[in-house]
């Protein structure tokens, strides 16, 4: 069994000094539980849950961490980044200031990473789409991702629309980066360098 670490860290908006959700951790708990409900608790710093799921013939056991989106927790879940195998990001189609953070959000992402890359898996969810007061056209977001080559995915973590196909197809990103890692490494592992000491002329 392959073990593949996503690290899902999502953003909040401040209005007037109250944060909004995004919805982060009832998308989380709609792709791993199957459920919804209309209220969560403030994610408090990160909290972690697990799913295992299977991608063509690769077994994988996803282990997410939800990550506190409100601006006073950003330096601590930071923490949270190194290490991960790829990132989900979140923002409320209802709520432009979720979107324009988005680039603060992904900066602290790639600074975190070891090592920094450019091609570290991520995937942008606009969720909320079942709402009518939308804020935020689909054309806009397609737009930001198409300039940071992120797939994007608009989902309802209420009405459970595209949530499995978002969260696989990081999946399968994260995996390919790490096969591909893997693979680099065994490679450089037995190149053979020449002995210069069996090079001498007696």
């Amino acid at each position: 069994m392959e073990a593949c670490a996503c690290v899902f860290a999502c953003v909040s908006s401040r209005v007037s000094g109250i944060f909004l959700s995004v919805g982060k951790t009832s998308l989380l708990h709609q792709y791993v539980h199957k459920t919804f409900y209309e209220e969560y608790q403030t994610t408090l710093g990160a909290s972690i849950l697990s799913k295992i799921i299977i991608l063509g013939d690769t077994t994988l056991k996803l282990q997410i961490w939800d990550t506190g989106g409100q601006e006073r927790f950003r330096s601590m879940v930071s923490t949270f980044y190194k290490g991960s195998d790829g990132c989900i990001l979140a923002f409320d189609v209802t709520d432009l200031e979720s979107f324009e953070a988005l680039d603060i959000w992904r900066g602290d992402v790639l600074a975190k990473i070891v090592p920094m890359e450019q091609s570290y898996p991520m995937v942008l969810l606009g969720n909320k789409i079942d709402l009518a007061d939308r804020k935020v056209p689909q054309e806009v977001a397609q737009g930001w991702c198409r300039e940071k080559d992120i797939p994007y995915f608009e989902v309802s973590a209420k009405n459970d629309i595209n949530v499995v196909q978002a969260f696989e197809m990081l999946a399968s990103r994260a995996l390919t980066r790490y096969q591909s890692v893997l693979e680099n490494h065994l490679t450089e592992s037995i190149k053979l360098s020449p002995d210069p000491s069996r090079s001498r002329c007696c």
